[in-house]
């Protein structure tokens, strides 16, 4: 019996909330059980230097947890003096996931920073972060679109992500922290709809895990981003809905 109650396949609930940062030009609040992110985006009328006059835009992230995000209160990076290799490494990953189903030279040279704040952390906070900044981006190109910058959106396709362990030998899907601090194994599966891999991170914190174990876990993976997919779908579609 995993902690939460919920079955080996089952989600926790999700809930995506267009527009919550009223001045961003896309943004939503993902909720992934206890898990809470905002994830807006932000453009700019040019790209980091190593850009200029090639014709491409670019698509970034910056990512941090609040102080409180967990059970006891964690420092500011910003008063430390520097970013945490986690911190870079995540965010590094959000943008390279969104990158992938990104026609950058249909953007032009524009930059799009995705700024990914977690409230309230109860694993899985860099998983939320790439679905929820998935849907930010393409209220971001909506509203470039609306406002004649973009004749279309540059999105190729869509992105989500979401994690799988083996939690007392078992494979279970999109891990909350209880498990995550106790799992065997625990991986990260960033996945198209389409059906295209963009990166797998996994560690077995015990002992070695096997192929078949590491396939039933890609499983997982597949059946729970299907579900986030059209999480992502319905949040736009509301989205249209309320002109957000």
């Amino acid at each position: 019996m995993r902690p939460s109650g919920r079955s080996l396949d089952a989600l926790r609930p999700v809930s995506i909330e267009p527009g919550f940062a009223h001045h961003a030009e896309g943004s939503v609040l993902i909720r992934m059980g206890g898990t809470e992110v905002l994830c807006a985006a932000s453009v700019e009328a040019k790209v980091p230097s190593f850009l200029r006059n090639q014709g491409l835009g670019w698509i970034t992230a910056e990512y941090g947890m609040l102080p409180r995000a967990t059970n006891t209160r964690g420092d500011r990076e910003a008063a430390r003096g520097k970013q945490s290799g986690r911190t870079q490494e995540i965010q590094r990953l959000i943008g390279r996931s969104l990158r992938a189903v990104t026609d950058r030279k249909a953007m032009g040279e524009m930059t799009i920073t995705l700024d990914c704040d977690v409230l309230n952390a109860d694993g899985g906070t860099r998983c939320a972060s790439i679905t929820g900044a998935w849907v930010a981006l393409a209220l971001a190109f909506r509203h470039l679109v609306k406002m004649k910058v973009l004749k279309a959106s540059p999105l190729t396709g869509q992105v989500a992500a979401v994690s799988c362990g083996l939690y007392q030998g078992e494979a279970v899907l999109d891990l909350d922290y209880i498990e995550d601090s106790h799992a065997e194994a625990d991986t990260n599966f960033v996945l198209t709809a389409a059906g295209g891999i963009v990166e797998v991170q996994g560690t077995a914190e015990q002992n070695p895990f096997s192929e078949a174990q590491f396939l039933r876990l890609m499983e997982l993976a597949r059946l729970g981003t299907r579900k986030l997919f059209e999480v992502q779908l319905s949040a736009l579609a509301r989205a249209e809905a309320g002109r957000v």
